[in-house]
C-alpha cells in the first residue's frame, strides 16, 4: 500500500496550492479519503474527507469556504485545492485512506505547505 502526496511548497498569503495524493496497493475507489495536517508543535488536525461512492464531502471549520477536496477514482488520486491561504495553514499535509469508524487505515508520508510572505 502506498499513498504519495505532492504539490506542497511555499506560497504567499492569499495564494493557492493544489495537493495530490496518489494511491496504490488497495482498492482506492472503495475507501473514503481524508486530508489531515500537522503544524509545528501542534497535534494533527483533520481537514477534509470525501466518501468513496457518492463523493459526499466534509470539512473542518478551518477549511470551509477555502479548501475543496475531490477525487478521481480512475487515477486513484485524491486532491485538496487550497485557496486564500493563511500563515496558519502552514503544516505538513497528509492524506489517509479511512477504515471502519472513520479511523485512518493507511497514511501517506506528507507534503510540506508553507504560507509566508
Amino acid at each position: 500500500v502506498q499513498l504519495v502526496e505532492s504539490g506542497g511548497g511555499l506560497v504567499q498569503p492569499g495564494g493557492s496550492l493544489r495537493l495530490s495524493c496518489a494511491a496504490s496497493g488497495f482498492t482506492f475507489s472503495t475507501y473514503a479519503m481524508s486530508w489531515y495536517r500537522q503544524a509545528p508543535g501542534k497535534e494533527r488536525e483533520w481537514v477534509a474527507r470525501i466518501r468513496s461512492e457518492r463523493g459526499n464531502v466534509y470539512y473542518a471549520d478551518s477549511a470551509k469556504g477555502r479548501f475543496t477536496i475531490s477525487r478521481d477514482n480512475a487515477k486513484n488520486t485524491v486532491y485538496l485545492q487550497m485557496n486564500s491561504l493563511k500563515p496558519e495553514d502552514t503544516a505538513v499535509y497528509s492524506c489517509a485512506a479511512m477504515g471502519a469508524g472513520w479511523a485512518p487505515r493507511y497514511w501517506g508520508q506528507g507534503t510540506q505547505v508553507n504560507v509566508s510572505s
